[in-house]
């Protein structure tokens, strides 16, 4: 498809989408937003197609909502074109999404980064919540993923006070995975989707579900639906392949089955 404000291309099993609006920081508004969700779910339902990575580039992955789009809307009129609901579209992805954060990533930028499932950070990455400089907080998870990131002490700060991380506060605090060189940073996040890629398709896509579980269920709940879920994949075909090879000592080959 033709977009106008993101960038798509699949190299090997990794689906890319490259935020592309640099004479705006990447600055996030309906239209990009919709387009990146649409890209997203694109690549999800392509056999081929094993994880997917989000990346911005060198100076920002976003840098926030576009403030010119919102400023004189209304109540009603936000509730009505519910932007920031539609980053609950990326929860429904089956497949690994991984964010390739460089420079900033302010505001929605940092939320649409929380909702991905994992963040390799530049060294220049700088992580904030802004909001409250505009009189709003944070509305696509800001609050509610940065506190299960970071804890609430640091939350607090950065949403009541405008505190931003680097890259290496980030990787302390648990809110990214990774910290590289800027020239190596959608390199790294493309290595890491690549080998998530290689792995089972449908264990992959249930590991991805039940991590996510953890912090929606109560840990008796999500236990249980763990316990299922791993006796579920041994109806697969590729529980049968990758136990059998790993007795022959062997590569297994994968199906998705």
């Amino acid at each position: 498809m033709s977009y106008t404000h993101i960038l798509t291309e699949k190299r090997g099993q990794v689906g890319l989408v490259t935020l592309n609006r640099p004479q705006a920081m990447n600055a996030l508004n309906n239209l990009l937003v919709t387009e990146l969700m649409d890209a997203l779910e694109g690549f999800d339902g392509y056999q081929t197609v094993g994880a997917m990575v989000v990346a911005g580039n060198e100076k920002a992955f976003a840098a926030g909502a576009d403030i010119k789009e919102m400023v004189d809307k209304t109540v009603d009129e936000m509730k009505l074109s519910d932007m920031v609901g539609v980053f609950e579209r990326i929860r429904s992805i089956r497949k690994p999404v991984i964010a390739a954060v460089s420079g900033w990533a302010l505001g929605g930028g940092c939320e649409l980064a929380m909702s991905c499932d994992m963040i390799v950070a530049s060294e220049t990455a700088r992580f904030g919540q802004p909001e409250i400089t505009i009189g709003v907080i944070p509305g696509a998870g800001g609050t509610q993923r940065l506190t299960h990131a970071v804890g609430k002490a640091i939350a607090m700060e950065m949403v009541l006070n405008n505190r931003t991380l680097s890259a290496q506060e980030a990787l302390h605090y648990g809110l990214v995975n990774r910290v590289v060189p800027p020239e190596r940073f959608l390199e790294e996040a493309m290595s890491l989707a690549e080998s998530i890629a290689a792995q089972a398709p449908l264990a992959v896509q249930a590991g991805k579900k039940m991590v996510n579980l953890a912090f929606e269920q109560p840990l008796g709940d999500a236990l249980g639906v763990e316990r299922h879920s791993f006796y579920d994949l041994f109806d697969s075909e590729d529980q049968k392949e990758g136990m059998q090879a790993f007795i022959e000592k062997r590569t297994p080959k994968w199906k998705g089955k």
